[in-house]
């Protein structure tokens, strides 16, 4: 227990100073936001440093390389797929900032680079012997999948990076929703003495200084950077550690960004017509008038409660 509080403190530590010292570099930079014209509520925010994520995530991966050593071969894994896709989220970042739009990369560029890392993660999962699945609420009940780990993971790592990045909207949103997984998910593993629950607590620690800068109204964005590669992490840190399933039902508001997209994408196509006032979720109920704060806590406090209702059940 105490390790894990020198990890924790460790990365608060130097995601602070590592943020403070970004934000007056990324203002000389005018590494600034865009801001897309019709969410008029976000109008005041274009100009905002972004690409924060790159002063938390570099703070997990230094924090538990210190920790690990490069002894593990599961958390080296779990570092390199984190690093690989905060590097893709910074290009996405920098492409956005140079062309001053809200696009950088290609769909179709993120979706190869995704589903690469995938691959490897799959792969590795198989040959290590990772095919076991606990279930949520079954009081330690798993089952063995084999070779059915390679769809999964597939699957799961698309579905983790892209909903996290939906969620990546409000200030405060993803960095909260996150934390609160990651606290979660890290007393599970740690539980079961897996050496990934370390690496759950350092990144919530580097987060949970990241936010005294995030939250509304931010004076940073953790951007593609941070939000493509905190979707790897929690994809790695749940997969390799065979609480697969625990990802949706802790994760669920993750979940309803991505379903939220995809509802409405379909049925404007078909109808003309919207489910919801604005996708993802979360801009929904922003339309509805619910400020930024009430949505952040409300979607950290679900995942916080699920996760509480899962480690009681575990």
């Amino acid at each position: 227990m105490k390790s894990y509080f020198i990890a924790m403190l460790s990365a608060f530590g130097l995601a602070l100073v590592l943020t403070a010292c970004l934000m007056p570099l990324l203002k000389r930079l005018k590494a600034g936001q865009y801001i897309l014209g019709y969410v008029k509520e976000h109008k005041n925010k274009s100009g905002t440093p972004t690409m924060g994520g790159l002063a938390f995530i570099t703070s997990v991966i230094i924090v538990s390389v210190i920790f690990y050593r490069f002894q593990d071969k599961t958390v080296n894994l779990t570092l390199i797929t984190v690093g690989g896709f905060m590097l893709v989220g910074f290009l996405d970042d920098f492409l956005k900032i140079y062309r001053k739009e809200n696009e950088g990369l290609k769909p179709y560029q993120k979706i190869i680079f995704q589903l690469a890392i995938a691959v490897i993660a799959a792969v590795f999962c198989y040959k290590n012997g990772i095919t076991k699945l606990y279930v949520p609420f079954g009081g330690g009940f798993s089952f063995n999948i084999f070779w059915g780990i390679i769809p999964l993971v597939l699957f799961v790592y698309l579905a983790s990076v892209n909903c996290v990045n939906l969620t990546d909207g409000l200030d405060g949103l993803a960095g909260g929703t996150s934390l609160a997984y990651l606290v979660s998910v890290g007393i599970i593993l740690a539980a079961g003495g897996n050496s990934l629950s370390t690496v759950c607590f350092i990144a919530v620690g580097a987060l949970a200084a990241f936010l005294l800068f995030n939250v509304n109204k931010a004076s940073i964005f953790m951007g593609d950077t941070g939000s493509l590669a905190l979707g790897g992490l929690i994809a790695c840190v749940t997969v390799f550690s065979g609480y697969t399933l625990y990802l949706p039902v802790i994760g669920i508001t993750f979940v309803f960004s991505g379903i939220s997209v995809i509802v409405q994408v379909i049925y404007y196509k078909r109808t003309g017509r919207r489910v919801f006032l604005m996708a993802p979720l979360h801009h929904h109920f922003q339309m509805k008038g619910y400020s930024e704060c009430k949505i952040s806590y409300a979607y950290a406090l679900i995942t916080a409660l699920i996760g509480i209702i899962c480690i009681i059940f575990m």
